[in-house]
């Protein structure tokens, strides 16, 4: 892949203002340069190479991220890990392939961002391998870790049943979301749909017709009918040229969710279930085992790789919870604002924390602070897993569209309706690394993405000596 078409610039020794490729490109999308804040130091400088309005609270939508997953580094460490433990309460009669548990089937949640299907197979799995097959019990679900806001789904956009706007959970199992596969069999003339894991009681339409026409938009002509929850309708046609395609949906019963997935795993897996699946309290005994999660470092990676705003929650109150003792949205925020005051105490009134993964239209943060924990990250113990779980220019996550030359730029993405911003590393040409901050606060803020992008390659460009 090209880099952009930019004359080579070198980079002034003190303040300027922005490079004239960012600024054509802003006048492009009719942003004004007052709607863009930016901040361009090389590692390990005293002083910035271009300091432009950075001291002026901006919303950075997703590169909150930034602030959550570097203090998690920094406060549990990249090795640290989420326990999720079992208890099988009552007596195992029969141990084997017909053993019962007379008796419920406790797991308690501490947080855990990544309880994918595979990972409770497992978990079910050692249950079995416990000797139980039949639970004549319930299944007790724990979550007392967490202290959430209540909150619709729908609060912050409309759309309960886009994935990002999941609520957090002590214990969220599959991100509560159901992944719709669509494989064209143009000989039947439908597509087939399967969905990724098995929820216990939904009917799902097994296809859909076939259509001809370009494949852009693939969902405009498909429409999902959620009126009743365990009958999801799928009504329109797919389109023959778009070939295999997935769709995830935030489930629409969320409350019921972990009921329905853990009944239709463990009926999966040959077991019976006689009671129900219910919230309520583990006991204070040491648990029969526990599932232990992918280390920190593994997790945000997939955080800031992806943006995910589901798994960036959860470690927020993780936060909370290691630091105060509950997972509670006041708690994590009191957390992060002491973090940041006690290492930036000037720069702490500038920062409003409303949750840790950006989606709100509250948070705000400076420029100059996200490049200054830039800074803070790069000379601590943790640089190599924050670097690494950064999106590379071109190559991967929310940065593989980049325009910027091909794997020069370890850049944080940040994206809402009217916020566009990268944070993270650039390697110049010269062989120099800088950290770059670029956020852009206007309604047009996404049609302005190619100033993000020239700025990137203005600095990659730098030919100094």
């Amino acid at each position: 892949m090209a880099g952009l078409a930019t004359a080579a610039l070198v980079l002034p020794a003190a303040a300027a203002p922005l490079p004239i490729e960012a600024e054509v490109a802003l006048d492009a999308a009719r942003v004004p340069r007052e709607a863009m804040v930016a901040w361009v130091q090389e590692v390990g400088a005293s002083a910035p190479r271009l300091d432009w309005q950075a001291r002026q609270p901006v919303n950075p939508a997703s590169l909150m991220k930034l602030l959550t997953t570097s203090a998690a580094l920094e406060l549990l460490g990249p090795a640290w890990t989420w326990s999720t433990p079992v208890w099988l309460q009552g007596t195992v009669r029969r141990p084997g392939p017909h053993g019962v548990l007379d008796g419920d089937l406790v797991i308690r949640g501490t947080g855990d961002p990544k309880l994918v299907p595979e990972r409770l197979w497992m978990m079910l799995r050692r249950v079995q391998q416990f000797g139980v097959h039949e639970i004549r019990g319930d299944i007790v679900l724990d979550r007392s870790a967490f202290r959430p806001s209540l909150q619709n789904p729908a609060d912050f956009d409309g759309d309960p049943l886009r994935p990002y706007n999941v609520q957090p959970d002590a214990l969220m199992l599959n991100f509560k979301s159901l992944t719709l596969s669509f494989v064209p069999d143009a000989p039947a003339g439908v597509a087939r749909i399967t969905a990724d894991v098995p929820l216990s009681g939904l009917q799902l339409d097994d296809s859909v017709p076939l259509i001809a026409g370009p494949c852009d938009d693939w969902r405009a002509p498909l429409m999902l009918d959620v009126a009743d929850p365990a009958r999801l309708k799928v009504v329109g046609g797919f389109r023959t040229l778009c070939g295999e395609k997935a769709w995830s949906i935030a489930w629409p019963e969320p409350q019921r969710y972990s009921e329905r997935l853990l009944r239709g795993l463990w009926s999966e897996m040959g077991g019976k279930l006689g009671g129900k699946v219910r919230d309520g309290t583990a006991p204070s005994t040491p648990p029969s085992f526990e599932l232990v999660s992918p280390p920190l470092a593994e997790v945000i990676r997939d955080i800031n790789k992806f943006s995910n705003n589901v798994m960036a929650q959860q470690l927020f109150l993780t936060l909370g919870l290691t630091q105060r003792g509950l997972g509670s949205p006041e708690l994590a925020r009191e957390v992060l604002r002491q973090w940041v005051a006690e290492r930036w105490p000037d720069a702490a009134p500038s920062v409003a924390v409303d949750n840790g993964s950006g989606l709100s239209r509250d948070s705000r943060v400076t420029a100059q602070l996200l490049g200054r924990v830039l800074q803070a990250d790069w000379a601590g113990p943790a640089m190599p897993e924050l670097m690494s779980s950064l999106p590379v220019s071109g190559l991967d996550g929310t940065m593989k569209r980049s325009r910027a030359t091909l794997g020069r730029a370890h850049l944080k993405t940040g994206s809402l309706k009217d916020v566009a911003g990268i944070a993270g590393y650039v390697l110049g040409q010269s062989g120099r690394r800088y950290i770059v901050v670029a956020i852009i606060n206007h309604p047009n803020a996404n049609a302005a993405r190619p100033a993000l992008d020239a700025m990137t390659q203005w600095v990659i460009n730098d030919t100094m000596n």
